[in-house]
């Protein structure tokens, strides 16, 4: 071994003696014990425990996000994958954990990357909560001019600002969303692999989707070879996600960089989730409408047929404008051909629907109420509809640009009675403030429904949630409601299983499963029949996983 050369600093003591042979001048006492006095209250006298806890007494956090913090800090040294179940608060514990390392001293440059759609939020929170100066990265700012930026992986991967990203070492990394960093083949992953950085935090609620190894990739971003290499970690342990349940080493490894907290093993309990099936009758003349639609045998694939039958049953305004706009699309005779059937939904009365949500609302009473449709012409036409009933409402889609969906989460807690979201608005807004749900209509992926739910049964949510879905009888929305929702009793048990399930399927979307059932199938009648089979695959299948579980437990 080499021999170390050791370098003396003697600036300081040769002061020292200077000023003892001079007599002088000292500072003051006063001064000195001021000084001694400060450094005392800022000294960290143990690593354990949260100081952050003392300067935040506003904040109420809960025992399991505590808990989180101090394990993310003492046992993982601030390298941590938070996988909470959706709604537990990753962003209450990434908060925590943040200011924790800023009041010790050991973090000041930080680097929060997040969907573009939560930018604002995250600043918001940061702000707010947890007095951290954050700020939304702007196309004047300089990088390495601002200690807390939050941007989106879009901004921060495009040049010149990856150049400028990369050659900085940032003291704290934090990644929301982290599983879309899953495939290590991608820019994104690269981008994130090569950051310079000492703490880091992913954040996700599916740490592992569709195969083992990308816990792997994961995991290699806050400590590579933790799991090995990538082709010693393959022949182990293959791809199969049950490993991580049955293998007790390779669970331990996981268990020292990611915690997994679930709403069964945490005190967020107190907020019941009650969900109430709405059955809703065409009129007369809607059914013969949708009954017509259903039987024609020109121009439709099945696929196209069945959007227009599930836009007829949202409303007219959405059926009637895309068979509108495939009409003028296709040749003269199919336009002569669909005319008939354009006129009679033009003259259609007001949807059976919308007045079951006047209704609804009408019941409710006061209170604030969140409206899911599929569809922006629904939209449209529930926000005219409840305007006549004297119901102020706003909307909320993925057309608009952040600072306008942060104005129309404002109006909503302020003013407005309803919010009328698209799908853009299941993911991303936090309204704990709102505790009715109206699933006008029904997404064909359940996780879709249970990331809407999520946006009121989260932490922070005070009063029981009441989940209203509604669906028509007699037509394809009934098939979904009995077989996709009632017959594997999705919100009791299957929801947290759906990916897993879908994995040893081997389908890697459930919408595009059914997508292709539809694309498949030369009638609505065979749609219905393969949907069935699907179910009860799914059905069993989660049997069979829960028996695993039982047996070898939980990672």
């Amino acid at each position: 071994m080499h021999n170390i050369d050791i370098l003396q600093e003697t600036n300081f003591i040769d002061k020292l003696v200077e000023k003892l042979e001079l007599d002088g001048p000292f500072s003051s006492w006063e001064l000195f014990k001021m000084a001694y006095d400060a450094e005392l209250t800022t000294i960290t006298k143990d690593f354990n425990g949260l100081r952050a806890l003392e300067f935040l007494p506003q904040m109420e956090f809960l025992p399991h996000q505590i808990e989180t913090a101090k394990q993310a800090i003492e046992e993982m040294n601030g390298r941590a994958i938070l996988a909470d179940e959706v709604g537990l608060g990753k962003t209450i514990e990434a908060g925590l954990i943040l200011k924790e390392y800023m009041i010790r001293g050991l973090v000041k440059k930080v680097l929060i990357i997040v969907p573009a759609s939560l930018v604002n939020q995250w600043v918001k929170e940061l702000n707010e909560k947890f007095f951290i100066p954050a700020a939304a990265h702007r196309k004047n700012y300089a990088w390495d001019q601002y200690d807390i930026i939050v941007t989106s992986i879009d901004t921060a991967k495009r040049s010149p600002h990856r150049e400028a990203i990369l050659d900085i070492n940032y003291d704290f990394i934090l990644i929301d969303e982290a599983h879309k960093l899953k495939n290590h083949k991608t820019k994104n992953y690269a981008f994130v692999r090569a950051l310079k950085k000492k703490y880091c935090l992913l954040l996700t609620a599916t740490p592992v989707q569709n195969q083992l190894i990308e816990i792997f990739n994961l995991v290699s971003i806050l400590k590579p070879g933790h799991l090995g290499s990538y082709e010693s970690f393959l022949e182990q342990y293959g791809r199969d996600r049950k490993k991580i349940n049955q293998d007790v080493y390779l669970k331990q490894l996981v268990q020292k960089v990611m915690v997994r907290n679930t709403r069964k093993d945490t005190d967020l309990n107190n907020a019941k989730r009650h969900i109430d099936t709405v059955w809703i009758d065409f009129t007369p003349e809607e059914l013969q409408a949708y009954n017509e639609l259903d039987h024609m045998v020109q121009p439709f694939s099945t696929f196209s047929k069945i959007t227009f039958l599930r836009e007829l049953c949202s409303s007219r305004e959405a059926c009637f404008l895309s068979l509108q706009k495939f009409a003028s699309e296709e040749n003269q005779h199919n336009q002569e051909y669909l005319q008939p059937i354009l006129d009679k939904i033009g003259q259609l009365p007001h949807h059976a629907k919308a007045k079951k949500v006047v209704e609804l609302i009408q019941n409710i009473g006061e209170e604030k109420v969140i409206i899911f449709t599929e569809y922006r012409a629904s939209q449209f036409y529930l926000q005219w509809y409840l305007q006549q009933h004297g119901i102020s409402s706003v909307p909320f889609r993925g057309g608009f640009k952040p600072g306008k969906k942060d104005w129309m989460k404002q109006l909503f807690k302020d003013k407005a009675q309803v919010l009328i979201a698209t799908e853009a608005g299941g993911e991303g807004i936090n309204l704990q403030f709102c505790n009715h749900m109206i699933n006008y209509d029904l997404p064909w992926n359940p996780m879709r429904l249970e990331q809407r739910i999520g946006r009121i049964h989260r932490y922070g949510q005070e009063k029981d949630v009441h989940i209203h879905n509604f669906a028509i009888r007699g037509t394809l929305e009934e098939h979904i409601m009995k077989l996709l929702y009632e017959k594997i009793a999705l919100f009791e048990q299957v929801i947290g299983h759906l990916d897993d399930i879908l994995a040893e399927l081997n389908i890697n979307s459930f919408e595009s499963e059914v997508k292709s059932i539809m694309n498949e199938s030369s009638s609505t009648g065979e749609v219905k029949i393969k949907l069935d089979n699907l179910a009860s695959i799914i059905h069993s299948t989660h049997q069979n996983t829960e028996q695993e579980e039982n047996q070898y437990g939980n990672p």
